[in-house]
């Protein structure tokens, strides 16, 4: 009985958690900088658990019935929280005020959840003893449910199919909770329907969980999505319409194939043709391969080493029919090795030399990201490059970013570079994207050599027209 007890804990613990995970999650997804926003959100929700402890005294009979009551509701609410946001994101305006509606309405319940069964258990063991297993069992479940997120729930059920996944455990503890306590109990039999009905709504919803993400996405996208996959770093939509295909990664535009050709044959030509005798190359980041689709157009190169954080990225642009068209399948090439793995800290390990490196990062929009702009990584770059090395790093628009991307500028010089900024145009996706250009330690560059930048998308999602990109296609190097 204590085991089936304290499991409970542990089960409910960890659920409330995973509603926390979920919400803070899906805005990060949806409204870009993480740290921002899963920093309101567990601080809404751990204010909201305060709240509903302290209410937790003014319930002062029927302990049980009111416990299994409130895991029906946690179960409801937190279990249909990602498809009621994704909803709201896509069909209303007020997206940010249900987000924190939620989290509250759910931290306030969860709050509500210990206090109660410390309560009802009271009698059952001493209070030392009650207090530390509860705690216990409570903060292992929160350990389990942080695991649990990124390692198998967000890569294989998603959120919308994971948070009501944890409704049905929230609503199962509710029923189990109904016979571990049926002595207390004057009316189990009218919790036990109620907790069937709540179970059969939430196994409704996971049967129609990708159909409600569907519906939020389509209205999300102007075109239809035809490939949609969170993974523990990011969100991956495909969108097509014609023949034109484009990339968001956390509803953030990437490209267009229209004319992505313009952003990555300036990323890459300008610094790798201006070298004579380049056989090493490094990219870092450019998971869709259309960079190193650039870099094997060179017979010269002899090995090219990508390395991109997310697994899942390289994985369906070396697989999906449509990209391994577009990137013309450079990541099946026998020149092209993969490596999943952060950039920062493989350059720190790696004791390798490249002759040049293509930096082919999203723009600088949070702290994760930020870091891969800093003097301490453009100095681990340098000591990878070979004596006469360049390389060549997005630096978002000059004149959308003016700041940012002289800042940039800036940033490399203090590293020890010198820099040739240019900038590329690439109509669709609405703005001047810019670069500093192929960069190169002081001393070594080439003579004449252009150490390049191209640009790449703005930090705020810009919905390009509908017109011809105009211009024509760069001719392959001999």
């Amino acid at each position: 009985m204590s085991a089936a007890l304290f499991f409970s804990v542990f089960l409910i613990a960890a659920c409330g958690l995973i509603y926390e995970l979920v919400a803070g999650a899906l805005a990060s997804y949806l409204l870009g900088d993480s740290i921002f926003q899963f920093s309101t959100v567990i601080g809404s929700y751990l204010f909201a658990m305060g709240v509903g402890s302290y209410l937790s005294r003014f319930i002062t009979r029927g302990l049980v019935a009111r416990f299994v009551s409130i895991e029906l509701m946690v179960g409801l609410l937190g279990g249909f929280s990602s498809s009621l946001l994704l909803l709201a994101f896509a069909y209303t305006p007020g997206f940010r005020l249900g987000l924190y509606a939620v989290v509250i309405a759910i931290g306030v319940l969860v709050g509500l959840e210990i206090p109660l069964l410390m309560r009802i258990l009271k009698h059952r063991f001493e209070f030392r003893d009650l207090v530390a297993h509860v705690l216990t069992f409570d903060y292992l479940g929160a350990l389990g449910a942080s695991l649990l997120f990124p390692i198998w729930l967000v890569p294989k059920l998603g959120l919308a199919r994971g948070a009501l996944l944890f409704g049905i455990i929230n609503a199962v503890v509710a029923l189990w909770s109904t016979y571990l306590f049926r002595e207390q109990l004057t009316r189990a039999t009218g919790l036990r329907i109620g907790c069937v009905l709540v179970l059969a709504a939430l196994g409704v919803g996971m049967a129609g969980a990708r159909q409600i993400t569907d519906a939020a996405e389509s209205n999300l996208y102007a075109d239809e999505v035809i490939f949609a996959r969170a993974t523990p770093y990011q969100r991956i939509v495909l969108t097509k319409w014609k023949d034109d295909l484009r990339l968001f990664l956390s509803s953030h535009l990437q490209f267009s194939s229209r004319d992505e050709y313009r952003y990555h044959e300036a990323l890459v030509h300008p610094g790798l043709a201006a070298m004579a005798g380049a056989r090493r190359v490094l990219i870092l980041g450019g998971g869709d391969g259309l960079a190193a689709r650039e870099v094997l157009r060179y017979p010269a190169v002899e090995s090219v080493t990508l390395v991109d954080l997310d697994p899942e990225m390289t994985r369906l642009f070396s697989t999906h029919p449509l990209l391994v068209q577009l990137n013309q399948g450079a990541l099946s090439a026998p020149r092209l090795r993969v490596i999943n793995a952060d950039a920062f800290p493989w350059l720190e390990q790696t004791e390798e030399t490249f002759d040049f490196a293509v930096v082919d990062f999203p723009d600088p929009t949070n702290f994760s990201l930020g870091k891969l702009y800093t003097t301490a990584f453009y100095r681990l770059l340098a000591r990878r490059l070979s004596v006469r090395g360049m390389a060549a790093v997005q630096s978002t628009s000059p004149l959308f970013a003016r700041r940012s991307y002289w800042c940039i500028v800036e940033t490399l010089k203090q590293a020890g570079f010198q820099t040739h900024p240019y900038h590329a145009y690439v109509r669709r996706v609405g703005i001047r994207a810019g670069q500093p250009g192929a960069v190169s330690p002081p001393g070594q560059a080439p003579a004449g050599a252009q150490v390049s930048h191209p640009g790449g998308a703005a930090a705020a999602l810009r919905i390009p027209q509908r017109h011809g990109a105009g211009g024509s296609r760069a001719q392959p190097p001999e």
